[in-house]
Order: C-alpha cells, then sequence, then structure tokens
C-alpha cells in the first residue's frame, strides 16, 4: 500500500456515534505523524500495546494515577532543572498540552529519540516551534551523552536533559531511565504498563494515558503553583511509588475479575 493509499484512509470519516470514536482519532493522529515522518512504525506499535492496558484499566484515569500526577507535579515545581522529553508519538498525541504543561512549571522541552535521525529531529522541532517554543536537543553543537548507555538516546542536550536534576519521560525505555536515575536525576514516567521496566525503575510513575495525563498534570499544576515549598515537599514525601504500582497492579487485577464474573 502506498503512502497516497494511507492518505486516502485518513480522509475517511470516522461517525459521531461511533463507540471507539475517541480511541480511533488518537490512532489517526499517530498515522499522520507516520505519514509525515516523524512517527516510526515502531511507535505505532508501542501505542498498540500501551492501549491493551488502557482497556484494563477502563480508559480512565484511576486515583491512584492521580496520585501519581500530583508527585509528579509537585516534583517537577520543585525542581531546579526540570525538563519534559518528548518523542514522535508525544508530539503526535498531546504536543500543546506538553507544551502548556512546561509553561506552568518552567521546564525545557528536549526532543529525544531511541530511532534517532535529523529529519525526524527536524520535523518535531518544527512541530514545537509553533507554539513559540524552541526545543532543545535540536542541534548537534550541544550533544551530550548519557553515560553507560549505547542506544542513541544517549544523546542528550547538554542544557537540558544533562543538567536537570527532574525529568518528565513518556513513552519510553527502561535503560535510559535507568541510566538517569544513575547520574542522580528523578524521573517521572507516563507508562500505562505499570510492569514494564520504564515504570518499575522510575521515582514516579503515572500508569495512564499520555492523552490524558498530561492535560491533568496542567490542571493540577495551576492548582499547585499556588502551594508553599514545604506543601508540595509533603505531597512529594507521601508519595510511595512501588506501593503505588503494586495498587495499580491490584485494581487492574480485580477489575479483570469482575469483568470475568459479569453475566
Amino acid at each position: 500500500m502506498s503512502l497516497e493509499d494511507w492518505r486516502e484512509i485518513l480522509k475517511i470519516e470516522i461517525p459521531e456515534n461511533h463507540p471507539r470514536r475517541r480511541s480511533l482519532l488518537i490512532r489517526e493522529k499517530l498515522v499522520q505523524g507516520f505519514l509525515d515522518g516523524y512517527v516510526v512504525p515502531q511507535g505505532l506499535i508501542a501505542h498498540g500495546r500501551g492501549e491493551a492496558f488502557d482497556y484494563i484499566i477502563g480508559e480512565e484515569t484511576t486515583q491512584y494515577a492521580l496520585e501519581a500526577i500530583k508527585a509528579g507535579v509537585a516534583s517537577l515545581l520543585l525542581a531546579k532543572h526540570p525538563v519534559i522529553s518528548i518523542n514522535g508519538n508525544v508530539a503526535a498525541l498531546c504536543i500543546e498540552d506538553v507544551v502548556e504543561l512546561a509553561k506552568e512549571v518552567n521546564a525545557k522541552i528536549e526532543i529525544n529519540l531511541f530511532y534517532r535521525t535529523w529529519s525526524r529531529i527536524g520535523k518535531i522541532a518544527n512541530i514545537v516551534r509553533k507554539f513559540g517554543i524552541e526545543p532543545l536537543g535540536a542541534d548537534e553543537e550541544h550533544i551530550c551523552t548519557i553515560p553507560e548507555l549505547h542506544s542513541e538516546r544517549r544523546k542528550v542536550d547538554c542544557r537540558g536533559i544533562y543538567i536537570a536534576d527532574v525529568v518528565l519521560v513518556a513513552i519510553e525505555d527502561g535503560d535510559r531511565t535507568e541510566a538517569l536515575k544513575k547520574m542522580g536525576k528523578k524521573v517521572i514516567a507516563i507508562d500505562l504498563n505499570p510492569l514494564s521496566r520504564t515504570a518499575q525503575y522510575a521515582d514516579i510513575t503515572i500508569v495512564d494515558n499520555v492523552v490524558r495525563a498530561i492535560p491533568k498534570m496542567v490542571e493540577i499544576a495551576r492548582e499547585f503553583k499556588k502551594l508553599s515549598r514545604q506543601e508540595l515537599e509533603n505531597i512529594v514525601k507521601k508519595f510511595d511509588n512501588k506501593k503505588n504500582i503494586k495498587e495499580m497492579l491490584k485494581y487492574m487485577a480485580n477489575r479483570l475479575i469482575s469483568l470475568a464474573r459479569q453475566e
């Protein structure tokens, strides 16, 4: 099937009353990003895997995800050098919300890709620039290397992730999360799979769909900006990531059992 065939498919209207309309529209954003050259086929696979977990949690932000979101936002507001790491999927799905979050928590946005090419980086950078922000990681002049990491994700901006104290990652690979932790950084991860290496290694794991989590983080950030530093520190201190992941797994298991018992 040619690219033109795919473009024709995207012109097909999804009925307003289609029960999976929202999910299908999200998929179309990714397909459009693929056709535009900044989402890779592997990103489509990653989304499908995540969507399967989203079905299990009921495609909604749970109380456990909300607790993690609050701890994550508080951490970003407390940070000296917070950075939001984005890839092709994030750019396709929720870049406007990412920009809003960056503004609210005074964070930098950095492009970081596993399947790294300057063509993809340039296209993602242009998307971010439409919102009046110059992203980091978009030029070779300022590239530093994360120690003990061998994938292309090791290449980060010296002004961004390399010196950041708190990094927000979404749709991530676990080896970089582990490497960032070894560098002494706090990692906040948005990952629908609570069993992934990213989820297990992160300091704060938000088990939620990025299209729900980021807008909710923007909302919480606007509320938390009114809090004192001590209040924000208390929110972070009370959060237990391992316990939260365990509770999330119990929630998923119980929901599956409940669904299995329905007649």
